[in-house]
């Protein structure tokens, strides 16, 4: 077959090991590959494509300034920890912002604490009996500063449809109230709206190194 197109078996083992030193010689680059490929060069760039993801960016070193305020600030909104506490039906909406589904943990909200001690957000969810009254108050009075409430539905915000002698109208008559969420029972995607807005009331607070030093 080689003799029928001009080409002997010598020439044939000369040029591929003619190809084979080029290729010892030439590195990995762009050249290498038109050479493989002609005028095909996405090996190269899926090349630098691979090292980027494994290595990432060659990032030039720099300076961050901000303000100790900020800081704390920043600390404190990307680690709110909520009180493990539920009253009606708005507190199933709230578990499942915590499960895999819409997970909460995204925003650094996910750690659910067993005591008010050590929690610093309320999430008042479902409807507030004359009775349960003084426990949420109990609650909040044990919970450090800086602390935080969201009022989860319409129940807890106003008494929704219980306008009656047995719910209180409205838990703000109770604790102070940061962010209020409508809806009954209000769905898991406007919970982790809220906060997100607490997160940015948080962001803005002035003040906060004073306060965590006890001298403001």
């Amino acid at each position: 077959m080689r003799r029928i197109f001009g080409e002997s078996a010598g020439d044939g083992r000369s040029r591929r090991s003619l190809g084979r030193g080029m290729m010892e010689d030439m590195e990995p680059t762009l050249e290498r590959d038109r050479y493989l490929f002609g005028a095909l060069e996405s090996s190269a760039k899926n090349r630098a494509k691979v090292q980027e993801v494994n290595y990432g960016f060659e990032q030039p070193e720099g300076v961050f300034l901000t303000s100790l305020d900020f800081a704390v600030n920043w600390v404190r909104k990307s680690s709110v920890w909520p009180v493990t506490f539920g009253l009606a039906c708005c507190a199933i909406e709230m578990m499942s912002m915590g499960a895999s589904r819409f997970d909460i943990a995204r925003f650094g909200a996910e750690v659910f604490r067993p005591s008010p001690r050590q929690s610093d957000l309320m999430v008042v969810a479902g409807r507030v009996s004359q009775k349960m009254a003084p426990v949420v108050r109990r609650l909040y009075d044990q919970m450090p500063e800086p602390k935080w409430v969201i009022s989860m539905g319409a129940c807890a915000t106003s008494g929704g449809v219980f306008n009656n002698y047995a719910i209180v109208q409205g838990v703000n008559q109770v604790i102070p109230v940061d962010v209020y969420v409508p809806g009954c029972p209000p769905r898991p995607e406007q919970l982790i709206y809220a906060i997100t807005l607490l997160q940015e009331k948080i962001l803005r607070e002035q003040g906060s190194l004073r306060k965590t030093l006890n001298l403001g």
